[in-house]
């Protein structure tokens, strides 16, 4: 497959809502939509108004149809506006997704190489909140984050989810 990386531009938002639908495992709570990620105030803030200041991040494209597959992304949500992997006020949080048919096949390993390359110049960490169940905790394994301790929580469909943090 030959994609390409480039950072996320303030025009990807609408595509953004989609990978928010993907990262937030919506299709497993039955006949939900992009727009109920949309209409959901504890998801939307992590897209909303795409392009803030300290909002970065990057889009993987399929080169043969120049259509986005992929996103990963850091925004530092603070004070009232904490999301589900808040840690500090200092530490952005991390989505990513990749749609179905494009899974597994290298893409996020990529969006995260490029992503850390580049938070580490601005942030001294990231965190985010998975479910227990999320195959990529592997992933995110290898890139060097960890569980933080006593983190686990009970989440929207009744799992278990829990923060990870990587240091820089």
């Amino acid at each position: 497959m030959d994609y390409s990386i480039r950072p996320l531009r303030q025009e990807d938002e609408p595509f953004l809502w989609r990978m928010l639908y993907e990262a937030a495992h919506l299709v497993e709570e039955g006949n939900l939509t992009v727009q109920d990620a949309i209409n959901n105030p504890d998801l939307a803030k992590y897209v909303k108004d795409w392009g803030h200041k300290d909002d970065s991040g990057f889009v993987a494209i399929l080169e043969s149809s120049n259509q986005p597959v992929g996103a990963a992304w850091l925004r530092l949500l603070t004070g009232e506006n904490k999301g589900y992997g808040y840690v500090n006020d200092q530490t952005p949080e991390l989505a990513i997704a990749i749609l179905p048919q494009h899974r597994n096949k290298g893409i996020g390993t990529q969006l995260l190489t490029h992503l850390l390359a580049t938070a580490k110049t601005s942030y001294p960490s990231i965190s985010l909140s998975t479910r227990a169940t999320n195959p990529a905790v592997g992933l995110y394994k290898r890139f060097g984050w960890e569980v933080l301790a006593h983190s686990e929580t009970i989440n929207r469909v009744g799992s278990i989810s829990f923060k990870m943090k990587i240091d820089f």
